[in-house]
């Protein structure tokens, strides 16, 4: 949104605000069928059904079904009839069983709406808390407000019912805390993310390898804090069954990604491109390490806040062995970020392309059907050569230099 960029305030707006509209009204009307099954006779909250029935369980101390899916689909179908024949793959940790029970109390669309309101206003809060740091986005509110509504991870997270919007405010806490040069509680922050453990690797990996200890300390007693409440409610059991579904993951890769294009990471992109899966899962270890190895260039390089944050949640979809369209929620701060970033740096030759590269991630998640041709998801494409673009961008920014010791302790206004 600067001069030299042909997206301009006026221009994204409009685009924004027509994708919002477009995808709100389709899906309010697909909602306004009778009953719990939509215009396109799909469960209204698809995956809530899943956390519901976890929390049903967690009422009745049934900690032995927890990974059974007979017994939940049998339990799912007599809490909500018009579930019937719905089967899940169990894969949460016992302790998500019980954030849900409290839903179970209720209704099943009850809960629902509750959900929903939950996940909007968590969605929200990370959105309008990151955007306050954002100066050169001040004045640019209601264009900021339109585009997180219309964002088609946002839609997705409502439209599945899914939990992201958990993994999105772990990861604005983490933000503000380690602004505040508050590593031990930053990784207390990311440790939550164990309910989806997928989404900690790139952090795990970025940690260790830059030294940031207490960080790393942080995140291992927030995990095993948050294990042990379902071990102590269940008994170590569901733990060691959870333990072993984690291991046997690779054998169930069908029955966890039914439709592969919806998925939005660097392992799914070779698996789709490449039909031998020992030449897949090679090229998907190479190119999640050559990401890597850009974000840890930012973390070194880079005292900007809005640079590292963006390449670490980045990372973070790209390297997780799965990701599903609904957690590309947690790049809300990264567009905000970066948006600010590029704004700031008008006269850095990689703004204006960084642009470019944030409008097209935020509306390719949209082209995820058209995979069933192309087997192409230029959604991951576009992520890496942004991560390269910020790894590029370090060298050229102001507020960037190189650290020779501790670069993760280095703080700095945005």
């Amino acid at each position: 949104m600067n001069r030299r960029s042909w997206l301009t305030a006026k221009r994204v707006r409009a685009h924004g605000l027509l994708l919002a509209l477009t995808l709100w009204c389709l899906y309010l009307w697909s909602l306004a069928a009778p009953g719990l099954r939509d215009r396109n006779a799909n469960l209204k909250g698809t995956d809530f059904l899943h956390f519901y029935t976890l929390g049903s369980l967690a009422i009745e101390r049934r900690g032995v079904d927890l990974y059974n899916i007979d017994a939940q689909a049998a339990l799912a179908a007599q809490r909500v009839p018009a579930a019937a024949g719905i089967h899940y793959l169990p894969l949460y940790p016992p302790q998500v069983s019980l954030l849900f029970a409290p839903f179970a109390f209720l209704p099943y669309s009850s809960a629902l709406a509750l959900w929903w309101l939950c996940s909007a206003s968590i969605y929200a809060s990370c959105c309008y808390a990151v955007w306050r740091l954002c100066p050169c986005l001040k004045q640019h509110g209601l264009t900021v407000a339109i585009l997180a509504v219309g964002f088609p991870g946002f839609f997705n997270l409502i439209a599945w019912g899914q939990t992201s919007a958990l993994a999105l405010g772990c990861f604005t806490i983490f933000f503000f805390l380690m602004r505040k040069n508050r590593d031990f509680l930053a990784g207390l922050a990311l440790g939550c993310l164990i309910f989806k453990p997928q989404l900690g690797l790139a952090a795990g990996v970025l940690f260790v390898l830059i030294g940031a200890w207490r960080i790393v300390l942080g995140a291992i007693l927030s995990a095993l804090a948050q294990l042990s409440i379902g071990a102590l409610y269940y008994g170590m059991a569901p733990l060691r069954t959870w333990f072993s579904m984690l291991r046997n993951l690779v054998g169930m890769a069908a029955l966890l990604e039914p439709k592969p294009y919806q998925t939005h990471c660097l392992r799914t992109f070779w698996s789709m491109l490449i039909p031998w899966s020992a030449i897949s899962i090679a090229l998907y270890a190479i190119s999640a390490a050559i990401v890597i190895a850009w974000m840890v260039l930012v973390w070194k390089r880079s005292q900007n806040w809005a640079l590292r944050l963006s390449a670490l949640l980045l990372a973070t979809v790209l390297v997780a062995p799965h990701l599903t369209v609904y957690d590309l929620v947690i790049l809300a701060p990264a567009f905000l970020l970066l948006s600010d970033w590029a704004i700031a740096q008008v006269q850095a030759p990689e703004s204006g392309f960084i642009g470019t590269m944030l409008y097209l991630v935020y509306v390719l998640p949209l082209t995820g059907p058209l995979l069933r041709g192309t087997h192409v998801q230029l959604s991951v494409v576009v992520m890496s050569v942004l991560v390269y673009l910020i790894a590029k961008s370090t060298k050229t920014d102001s507020t960037s230099r190189p650290i020779q010791a501790q670069p993760w302790r280095q703080v700095a206004a945005i």
